[in-house]
């Protein structure tokens, strides 16, 4: 069985065999003279690191046009480095599954009833993971790593200041985004620069995971004092955002990094705190949220609305909505209409329930995932991710033998992407650039742990630079 689990999550997959036999892997390097010779590109990943720099600073603040030419040159850079890559950088499980999911949606593409549509998602998804693929080397180097995870925390902290500044000096609600009938139909939902509560909580969901991290990361008080600042107004502006599907990730992420320090330290836990810590970190969570949602009115209020059924107006709205997607994936199941909302803009009015109930989205990234690239997209994707968080587990399991502070970052990468799957459950502000940036960056912080099998027995863990 363990010999199935590890063929299946890719764990020892002997890519030094496939880079030397794969006609794709010759494309890389031709480029190789120019790149020794070039004075500019003695800093190319540092060049790197600074266009990755660039999207995350300004995503929050600029529009949507200004960060897709910051992707595309981000996407045309990673081809300079690739054509001139002088260092062969291995490839790991997580870009061969990536590809593969490029590859899925480019077919579905081809196939799509609505081909003209679906090539505009089509060349967004594509920039997404050129942008991931850049980021998956850049981050390679622990050096560049915190500094990418710096500037964003950094920038976090200045959207999440400006949206506590809305709670406490008011906002002009952009929209209606609290039923009108319920008895929070006057609070106040933060939404910063972003421009929705719901899009700023996702946002925000990988600053609370890394923060956290940094707590243990970066050294000194100065340092630390200034992590748990930003833990703490990341998440109080987060809450204010009332998005539900924001909660859901932040408590996973609570209880995912807990569970992630438990493992990390358990090795020099007693046997007692071994065998109870779990149960008892479960059951303290557990009384939390309790007296939280009883004794907290908009908690209260907020949280009873998730299980209103159609009562509440936004869940009976996702529900219309989630309807219409379903019949959308029965009648294409297999490669589904296309990537991108443009396509599904074009399809979901022939069979949305009512003229009142239009949608930009499924509301669920699983529902859009199969709706757009159908059964196999969607397969992909949930194997994308399993081999995603086996690799995250077992290079902790690596880092901890050599008790390597580093790994405190792949603990807050874990837990960021959990986070913002509890959070795209029932929401698809993860397709925003805002967020699916910051998505693609979690991920890409994972794959740069990545050892080769043959590397994994007596080899030190800063080796990989």
């Amino acid at each position: 069985m363990n010999l199935v689990w590890q063929r299946f999550t890719l764990s020892d997959l002997p890519l030094s065999q496939w880079r030397s036999s794969s006609y794709l892997y010759r494309l890389v390097g031709p480029l190789q003279a120019w790149r020794q010779s070039s004075w500019l590109m003695q800093w190319a990943e540092g060049i790197g690191a600074g266009l990755i720099s660039l999207v995350f600073a300004l995503a929050p603040f600029v529009a949507n046009e200004l960060v897709g030419v910051l992707l595309l040159a981000s996407a045309g850079y990673w081809v300079l480095l690739t054509l001139s890559d002088n260092t062969r950088t291995a490839a790991t499980p997580i870009n061969l599954l990536v590809l593969l999911y490029w590859g899925i949606a480019t077919v579905a593409t081809a196939m799509s009833p609505v081909k003209n549509a679906a090539f505009t998602g089509w060349t967004k998804l594509t920039l997404y993971l050129l942008f991931f693929a850049l980021m998956s080397r850049v981050v390679r180097s622990p050096r560049l790593r915190s500094w990418l995870i710096t500037v964003y925390l950094h920038v976090a902290l200045i959207v999440s200041v400006y949206g506590l500044r809305q709670w406490f000096f008011g906002a002009a609600q952009l929209a209606t985004w609290v039923d009108p009938t319920s008895t929070m139909s006057k609070t106040t939902r933060v939404y910063s620069y972003l421009g929705n509560p719901n899009l700023l909580a996702a946002y925000l969901l990988p600053a609370i995971a890394l923060s956290l991290a940094a707590l243990f990361a970066w050294r000194g008080w100065m340092p630390k004092a200034l992590a748990l600042t930003m833990f703490v107004v990341n998440t109080a502006c987060m809450i204010l955002t009332f998005s539900r599907g924001g909660w859901i990730g932040f408590v996973l992420i609570v209880f995912v990094f807990l569970v992630l320090q438990l493992f990390w330290w358990s090795v020099y836990l007693p046997s007692f705190w071994r065998k109870w810590s779990l149960p008892l970190l479960l059951g303290s969570l557990a009384l939390v949220l309790t007296l939280t949602v009883a004794f907290v009115d908009p908690v209260r209020d907020r949280v009873g609305s998730m299980f209103a059924g159609r009562g509440d107006s936004s869940n009976n709205f996702r529900i219309n909505v989630w309807t219409a997607v379903i019949k959308m994936i029965e009648d294409r199941p297999i490669l589904g209409i296309g990537p991108g909302n443009t396509a599904f803009n074009k399809v979901y009015p022939l069979f949305q329930v009512s003229p009142r109930y239009s949608a930009l989205s499924a509301y669920s990234i699983v529902l859009e995932l199969a709706v757009e690239t159908g059964f196999i997209g969607l397969s992909c994707f949930l194997w994308l991710l399993i081999v995603t968080f086996n690799q995250g587990v077992r290079q902790l399991g690596r880092l901890r033998k050599f008790a390597n502070g580093e790994a405190f970052w792949l603990m807050g990468a874990i837990a960021g992407m959990l986070g913002l799957l509890g959070h795209g459950l029932f929401d698809t502000v993860w397709y925003r650039p805002e967020v699916n940036t910051l998505w693609w960056f979690m991920v890409a912080v994972i794959a740069s742990y990545y050892n080769p099998p043959r590397l994994l027995m007596g080899s030190h863990p800063d080796e990989q630079d």
